[in-house]
C-alpha cells in the first residue's frame, strides 16, 4: 500500500517561489509514476505535473511549462514540486498522486489509485 504525505504549502506574494514534497510513508511509490494535482476552490481537479518511476519522462501542464519543475529524489523517498514565478491563478490545494502498477503519467485523475491529503497554496496579488 501507499501513504502518500505532501509538505511545503502556504502563503507566498506573486512572482514568490513555493517547493512542494510528497513522500510515500509506507513504501517508495510502488515503483508506479507520480504526480501532481491541484484544485481550485469551485473548479475541478487538474493535473499540474508528472513523471515516470526513473524520472525521464516528465510532462507538465500548460499553464505551468516553464515555472514549475517536478522531480523525484530517490534517496530521499520523495517527489517535488518547484513553483516558482508563482500566479494568483496558481491557488489551490495541491495534491500528490500515485498510480498502480503503470509508470505512465496519466494527466486524468481517475487514473491515479493513491491521494495525499492536499497542502494549501495561496498566492497573493
Amino acid at each position: 500500500q501507499v501513504q502518500l504525505v505532501e509538505s511545503g504549502g502556504g502563503l507566498v506574494q506573486a512572482g514568490g517561489s513555493l517547493r512542494l514534497s510528497c513522500t510515500d510513508a509506507r513504501g517508495t511509490f510502488s515503483g508506479a509514476a507520480t504526480a501532481w494535482f491541484r484544485q481550485a476552490a469551485g473548479k475541478d481537479r487538474e493535473f499540474v505535473a508528472g513523471l515516470n518511476w526513473r524520472g525521464d519522462n516528465i510532462y507538465y501542464a500548460d499553464a505551468v511549462k516553464g515555472r514549475f519543475t517536478i522531480s523525484r529524489d530517490h534517496g530521499k523517498n520523495t517527489m517535488d514540486l518547484e513553483m516558482k514565478s508563482l500566479k494568483v491563478e496558481d491557488t489551490a490545494v495541491y495534491y500528490c498522486a500515485a498510480r498502480r502498477f503503470s509508470d505512465y503519467a496519466s494527466s486524468r485523475a481517475g487514473e491515479y489509485a493513491y491521494w495525499g491529503q492536499g497542502t494549501q497554496v495561496t498566492v497573493s496579488s
